[in-house]
């Protein structure tokens, strides 16, 4: 049986409407933003690659394969696809590539890992 959600409402609130398509419409760029970062730090291997960085401030894929017990080609396809999306910036020093995550992706990152050391004491 196929339950169908019908609105009742008597009369719109054409003003709240209004309001609400224009404060959507003004943050649409911060909600593709999030909606990004969001997507890229949804694989449990980039999230971690995420909180290293934000941690330690700097690693090169060596240190972040043996921190994570995986290959390099491994932790590079996740460099990859993390960079692609704009989170991260490389350094270079002589052969190596260091990585660090850009300033204007902290704040929401702090939140997420704040939550999941919040998760991890309640536990």
């Amino acid at each position: 049986m196929k339950l169908e959600v019908s609105c009742t409402r008597v009369e719109a609130n054409h003003k709240q409407l209004q309001n609400c398509m224009e404060t959507l419409d003004n943050m649409e760029e911060s909600f593709e933003k999030t909606t990004k970062l969001l997507s890229i730090s949804g694989n449990d291997v980039r999230l971690k690659i995420l909180y290293l960085l934000n941690m330690e401030k700097e690693l090169c894929p060596c240190d972040l394969a043996d921190i994570l017990r995986m290959s390099v080609p491994a932790i590079s396809q996740h460099i990859r696809k993390i960079k692609d999306a704009g989170m991260i910036t490389a350094r270079r020093e002589g052969q190596t590539l260091y990585y660090s995550l850009n300033n204007d992706e902290t704040a929401i990152l702090n939140t997420i890992f704040n939550s999941i050391k919040l998760n991890r004491k309640i536990a």
